[in-house]
């Protein structure tokens, strides 16, 4: 295919030699005309592992050359062009505006279909709002129709920058319409990693998403370093540990939005460590930050029931997950607690749960904190819906989807579990925790 790279910094130097070696043919656009006389002198800009000799290879091949003006158009436009920080922590789009508006006015010229394929890292929002926009404001024609758009966010390390192009975690294509997204698929042909599809905004997300769990992984990691320091073990020891568990530790499990963490463990065991670090004379933002957030998720939950104006509220699930009777620290019951102390009327239903049988601390804790809990309690499920016209959903259980699927019309719902895959349940007051 021949393929035009807007930018030749770090990501569109790697992404045009890539390419290249891929067998595709390459012309890297820069403004900086020292850029692109070393790479057209087969020398990198750059330094980064492997990537000159990659440069030279794809220049002696002819496949790859550099300008610093837009010729006639290919097939793909690769914006690869820096976003950094204003001085407010924004990001500058200059570079992307420039290099759009340019690409309209080609793109007017323009007989041919063509894609123009985002990898520069913005914001969520930033290509429907202002690249688009700007192309067809400056080409006069109609995306998704007369040219295409996708946003192909690239996950490269330096250091390994090329490694990484050739062997990426995946492939994500975000698009306006499934020819944009096949044509920059074809791209990708050669590359043997999982291919992901999706819209624009999923695959802007993306992109940040990773970004932000890399950094929060590197703070953890430190902070577990500074408290075994102060307690005399060694921390490398501990997280190469804490590494081999596939089943929680690295792993999808945890990583799905929704409702608050409660239970026995996890609230207890951070105040515990968060205590010993205090004696240690030491401040772990990042683990003291994580009870923070989790109580403000149970006021974002308080204020999707208050928003509703219903005043009988029926609860699905008192126990902290499913499966299991265990009450103690139940996010749940923290919010009925919230909600019956506002004066709101509480019917709940709860298939596990059997109040004659709780013993011990689990029932000590939920006498506790909800002392009449008894007499809210129903023995069957249909009374939640008779006796409410707010339905929220804390487990998903086969019993609870069923129900709810009887009762899609005339109930408004709160779902803080995604009781369906897909959001859009048909029910005419539906609303979920983070979805």
């Amino acid at each position: 295919m021949k393929v035009h790279v807007f930018g030749l910094g770090y990501v569109g130097c790697v992404t045009s030699a890539g390419l290249a070696q891929l067998g595709h043919d390459v012309t890297g656009i820069d403004t900086d005309p020292n850029k692109v006389a070393l790479v057209n002198g087969g020398q990198s800009p750059l330094i980064e592992p492997g990537l000159q000799p990659l440069i030279q290879a794809g220049v002696a091949a002819g496949r790859l050359r550099a300008q610093t003006k837009i010729g006639p158009l290919g097939d793909i436009s690769i914006i690869c062009v820096g976003t950094p920080s204003n001085t407010n922590g924004s990001l500058c789009l200059d570079y992307v505006r420039r290099v759009a508006a340019s690409l309209g006015e080609t793109l007017a010229q323009t007989k041919a279909y063509h894609v123009v394929n985002v990898r520069s890292t913005v914001i969520p929002g930033t290509v429907e709002e202002t690249i688009i926009p700007l192309l067809a404001e400056r080409s006069g024609k109609i995306p998704g129709q007369d040219f295409g758009v996708c946003m192909n966010p690239e996950f490269l390390r330096e250091t390994t920058a090329v490694a990484d192009f050739h062997a990426p975690p995946f492939t994500v294509i975000g698009s306006i319409d499934a020819r944009s997204a096949e044509t920059v698929a074809k791209l990708y042909e050669s590359i043997n990693a999982p291919l992901e599809k999706t819209c624009i905004r999923v695959a802007e997300m993306i992109k940040y998403t990773c970004n932000a769990f890399h950094a929060l992984k590197v703070s953890f990691a430190n902070e577990v370093g500074v408290l075994s320091k102060s307690l005399g073990i060694d921390s490398h020891v501990v997280m190469d540990v804490f590494c081999r568990d596939l089943k929680l530790n690295l792993s999808p499990y945890y990583l799905k939005p929704g409702f608050a963490f409660g239970g026995s463990c996890l609230p207890k065991d951070l105040r515990a460590i968060l205590h010993k670090a205090k004696s240690q004379d030491l401040d772990l933002p990042v683990l003291r930050s994580v009870l923070e957030s989790n109580r403000l998720n149970l006021e974002h939950a308080y204020a999707l029931a208050v928003r509703t104006g219903k005043k009988r509220i029926g609860v699905l699930g008192l126990s902290f997950k499913a499966g299991t009777d265990d009450l103690r620290e139940s996010p749940i019951v923290i919010l009925i607690e919230r909600l019956l102390g506002k004066g709101y009327n509480v019917a709940i239903y709860d298939e596990e749960i059997s109040l004659s049988q709780l013993i011990g601390f689990n029932r000590r804790y939920i006498e506790q904190t909800i002392p009449h809990i008894a007499s809210l309690m129903v023995s069957k499920l249909e009374d939640v819906f008779t006796r409410s016209d707010l339905i929220i959903v804390s487990k998903k259980t086969p019993q609870f989807v069923e129900a709810l699927e009887k009762h899609r019309d005339g109930k408004t719902l709160i779902d803080l579990v995604r009781v369906w895959r897909q959001p859009a349940t048909g029910m005419a007051n539906y609303d979920g925790i983070c979805w």
